[in-house]
């Protein structure tokens, strides 16, 4: 089944609560820490909606916004003419896209890179990455962990009620694959005062770090750092969301 079909016309609405400001602050000291230039060129991998693309866009970077989903793609670009910001977006899979010009900096925020399911998943983007990085560009990014699916969502039942949309959000994690199902029911209202429901299945699956490192490093990027989310500290064993720096090699 299609992901962010329905959802993507709600996406910000709920998504509300989410620190994009803190996100984006966090991922552009890491930017600074290993060298990317100030006005260089990132492109934002999974950027959805455009929230983390814009946020780089006005802090002086020029920015490319890729991602699967045509639905909310559409939501970034009016976002992007409102705004009147110089982003360009694609229509691209993150584990074959490609861009004119080699990049300075590679990210991908919102545990977008969990929707990778497979090591073949994750290397092919790790090598598609590779491929359309400058020498010694960086590829930073996030991912829950699988701490967090097993033991934090697990089979837990989400649920919100709004005046014009709605959800229900029931969660299935599987042990033996590190895989957690997401199945939406999500509610919109039309301009009759109808509510039409949208059925949505995700699948997200949980990487170690050990995975990610061999996968990197077979791809030729060198492993600059893990993170717990947010510091500067080494990931721990209740970490919820972990960053990523690798480094293409010369």
């Amino acid at each position: 089944m299609k992901s962010y079909t329905g959802f993507a016309e709600v996406y910000d609405a709920f998504m509300d609560n989410i620190p994009y400001d803190d996100w984006a602050k966090y991922l552009i000291a890491l930017m600074k820490l290993y060298r990317v230039p100030t006005g260089g060129q990132v492109v934002d991998l999974g950027c959805g909606t455009g929230n983390v693309t814009e946020r780089l866009a006005k802090a002086g970077y020029s920015c490319v916004g890729i991602d699967l989903s045509v639905d909310m793609l559409t939501m970034a670009e009016q976002k992007r003419l409102r705004d009147d910001l110089p982003i360009l977006y694609s229509q691209q899979d993150m584990r074959s896209f490609a861009i004119p010009e080699p990049a300075d900096c590679l990210v991908s925020l919102a545990d977008a890179m969990n929707y990778l399911l497979t090591d073949k998943d994750l290397k092919q983007t790790f090598t598609a990455a590779h491929e359309a990085l400058k020498d010694d560009g960086v590829f930073i990014f996030d991912l829950k962990t699988i701490h967090f699916f097993q033991d934090v969502l697990a089979d837990h039942v989400y649920a919100e009620n709004r005046e014009d949309s709605a959800y229900i959000w029931e969660n299935f994690y599987y042990d033996e694959t590190h895989n957690n199902e997401y199945d939406l029911s999500i509610f919109v209202k039309d301009m009759n005062g109808l509510f039409t429901r949208f059925e949505e299945t995700h699948v997200q699956h949980g990487f170690t770090t050990d995975e990610v490192k061999r996968a990197a490093e077979s791809c030729g990027f060198k492993v600059e750092a893990f993170y717990d989310a947010l510091t500067y500290d080494r990931p721990k064993k209740d970490s919820e969301r972990i960053y990523v720096v690798l480094r293409k090699k010369r």
